[in-house]
């Protein structure tokens, strides 16, 4: 029973700090171009890195609990 609390809890706090993490991303990235369009490419490209390795590191996350919920 414990095992199923902590990951939850695990899924539910990763989730929710991954998504505020995006958020402040993706809005940094909008007030960068908006301020300097000539190189919103850049910062486009840039932001999808980011927010690929933010949702990498999510996924990884969720594996470990399932890993931790399995007992392996």
């Amino acid at each position: 029973m414990s095992s199923l609390f902590a990951v939850g809890f695990t899924l539910a706090f990763v989730a929710m700090f991954s998504a505020i993490g995006q958020a402040f991303a993706s809005g940094k990235a909008l007030e960068s171009m908006a301020r300097q369009p000539e190189i919103a490419g850049d910062i486009r490209t840039t932001l999808i890195l980011a927010l690929a390795m933010m949702e990498a590191l999510t996924l990884f996350t969720f594996v470990m609990a399932i890993l931790m919920w399995t007992k392996i």
